[in-house]
This record gives structure tokens, C-alpha cells and sequence, in this order.
């Protein structure tokens, strides 16, 4: 594979010359903003099938074979709606805040690997670049809460960076006890590290991965995860009963559909995070399934999270704003520092230490 794509690249710079890396990054990045925009569609769908299932309905089943025509159903509605700006709104910043939670939910995408050598760009320190750019996405909701001079839109504005900012802390943790144990920043040397170890000897690879040694902050950041894409029931940002769709309320059609797109974008970059951090990512469970190729292991662990995503969506009801905020203060973030200190001593113990090279 890899020699083909040599191959290719060659051709590519001998035809066209000092334009060629321009329009090599743009053959990598087209086909994943596609795949992407599908995937996000397809979502909603496989959410409302999913849930509906759980409650005991159909879900959508109208539009198409079985409803599978229902996303693209939404997508031309949103597309014809009208977009309303209100005459009051500080416009440039208005129009500004959509697109700035947007554009970091997809910039995250070209250091995700699917496989060893399946990524856009290899970047050493792709986790950082990751955490930079990721917590860029907050600015926006608050560009777009305070730009449409509703009192309605402020307040889920402040109720989101204030979410955000604290479960980011929590994440923040649960990543810097990975690094401890990996010691890099990379993620194909912090997907190896898991494909080492006692029970990978053994063939059962899935014992080696970091959810088990780590589990207290798999835990923390599976819920972080959560709560950072503002998902139910941590949706307080946009809890109907209360102020409504929050920062988005003054939005419609793609406005509207930009800060929809950016959530379930979010909702892969955590899947993504998470298989690759402590689900081993490419990697499969057991030895004698590696035939089967790492980007289907990849794609699967990722479907796995998602669902746990929807199946809480469908179980939990929603929390109140005081009771998200003691938990990601008062609960996650003493738990990740005792976890940290817990490791920190188990890595300076030779006769216990199992990630030792």
C-alpha cells in the first residue's frame, strides 16, 4: 500500500511540480470532508433509530427504504431555510461564531490516524495539536452567545464555557497520566505501547490496552468526553425547558446546521480519542484476529463509544447545572489527581511497573 502511495506522490511531484503538495494535501483532505459530512448525517439517523428501539418506536421510517433517506431529508430543509439575523446582533461576530466551532472540529481530523500509516499528516506531538486546537471550539460558542444580544443565547454561553472549561481540566488529567505511561505525544507510539505486555504475549491484547491499568480516568474521560460535546444529560447548555436551544437560539438554517455539524463532529473526534488512548486503537482485541485489517478495529471501537453516547442519551435524565458542575470539581478532578499520584508511584517501582520498555 505504502509503495503505491509512493509511487503516486512521485508522479505527483514529477507532473506537477511545485503545486503538487497543495494539491496532494487537498486529495487527502476533500475525501475525508465527505466521508465526514456523511458520517454526521448518518449519525443522526443511527440516533433516532437507536433510541426509538430503546423506547419502544420505530424511528424514522418515511422518507426512503426503511427512512434511510431522512438526513438528507434534514440536510435540504436546512439548506432552504431562511437565515434570519436579528437587527440587533453584532453581525461580524454573529456570522463568525458558527464558523469558528466548526473549523477546529475539523482541523482535529488531520492528525487522527485510522491505522499505522493511515493519517493525513504524522505529527509527533499530535495529541498536543490536538488539545490546542479542540479547545479552540469554546470561543465560538461564546462569540456566537454574546453576538446575538439575546439574554437567552448569553446564558447558555456562559453555562457552555463554564462546562467546557471544567471537564477539559478532567480531560486534560486523564491524558497527562496516558503520557506518563506512553511517553509521547505521538499516537502510533502510544497505540504500540498498548500492544505490549504480559497479556499481548498471551494473545489477549484487549488486557494490555490502557483502559484496564487506567480505568478511573477511561471513566473520567468517557464522561468528560460527554460533557464536552454538551450531550444529554449534560445538555444544560441547550436545555429546552429552561433557555431553550441556548447559544444557538437566535440561529437558523446553515447557522443553525454549522453548530449541529460541529457537535457530531466532536462526538467522533472523543470516539477517535478514546479508542486511540486507551482501546488500543487500530489494534485488535485478540491475536488471532489481526488478520482482519486495524482500520475496521478502529471504525469499531469507534461505533462502540458512539453508542454509549446514545444509549446514556436514552437512559438518563438531565442534570442540573449545579449538580455538572460539582461533579466535574468536586469528583473528577480530585480523582485524577489521586490516579496521578497512584501512577506516578507504580512507574517508579521496577517490580510493578508494566509499561516498562
Amino acid at each position: 500500500m505504502m509503495d503505491l502511495i509512493n509511487s503516486f506522490t512521485q508522479w505527483g511531484a514529477g507532473t506537477f511540480g511545485g503545486g503538487w503538495p497543495v494539491i496532494w494535501a487537498l486529495l487527502r483532505i476533500v475525501p475525508l470532508m465527505v466521508v465526514t459530512l456523511l458520517a454526521v448525517a448518518y449519525l443522526t439517523f443511527v440516533e433516532r433509530k437507536v433510541i426509538g428501539w430503546m423506547q419502544g418506536r420505530l424511528g424514522p421510517n418515511r422518507v426512503g427504504p426503511a427512512g434511510l433517506l431522512q438526513p438528507i431529508s434534514d440536510v435540504l430543509k436546512l439548506l432552504t431555510k431562511e437565515i434570519i439575523t436579528p437587527s440587533r446582533a453584532d453581525k461580524p461576530l454573529y456570522y463568525l461564531g458558527p464558523m469558528m466551532v466548526l473549523v477546529p472540529a475539523f482541523a482535529v481530523w488531520a492528525v487522527i490516524p485510522f491505522g499505522k500509516d493511515i493519517v493525513i499528516a504524522h505529527v509527533d506531538a499530535a495529541l498536543l495539536y490536538v488539545m490546542s486546537i479542540a479547545s479552540i471550539g469554546v470561543y465560538g460558542v461564546i462569540l456566537a452567545g454574546w453576538a446575538s444580544n439575546s439574554k437567552y443565547a448569553f446564558f447558555g454561553a456562559m453555562r457552555a464555557a463554564g462546562q467546557m472549561i471544567s471537564y477539559e481540566i478532567a480531560m486534560g488529567f486523564a491524558i497527562i497520566v496516558v503520557l506518563m505511561v506512553s511517553n509521547s505525544l505521538d499516537f502510533h507510539t502510544i497505540v504500540a505501547g498498548q500492544q505490549a505486555g504480559m497479556f499481548a504475549g498471551m494473545g489477549i491484547n484487549m488486557l494490555s490496552w490502557n483502559w484496564l491499568p487506567l480505568f478511573p480516568m477511561f471513566v473520567v474521560y468517557l464522561i468528560s468526553g460527554v460533557a464536552e460535546t454538551n450531550r444529554h444529560p449534560f445538555d444544560v447548555v441547550e436545555g429546552e425547558s429552561e433557555i431553550v436551544a441556548g447559544h444557538m437560539i437566535e440561529y437558523s438554517g446553515m447557522g443553525f446546521a454549522l453548530f449541529f455539524l460541529a457537535e457530531y463532529i466532536n462526538m467522533y473526534v472523543i470516539a477517535a480519542l478514546t479508542s486511540l488512548l486507551f482501546l488500543g486503537g487500530w489494534d485488535a482485541p485478540f491475536a488471532f484476529l489481526s488478520f482482519i485489517p486495524g482500520p475496521i478495529w478502529m471504525l469499531l471501537k469507534m461505533s462502540a463509544v458512539i453508542f454509549f453516547f446514545l444509549w446514556i442519551r436514552a437512559t438518563f435524565p438531565r442534570y442540573r447545572y449545579d449538580q455538572i458542575m460539582r461533579l466535574g470539581w468536586k469528583v473528577f478532578i480530585p480523582v485524577c489527581l489521586v490516579w496521578l499520584l497512584v501512577v506516578g508511584i507504580w512507574l517508579q517501582i521496577p517490580a510493578l511497573n508494566i509499561w516498562a520498555q
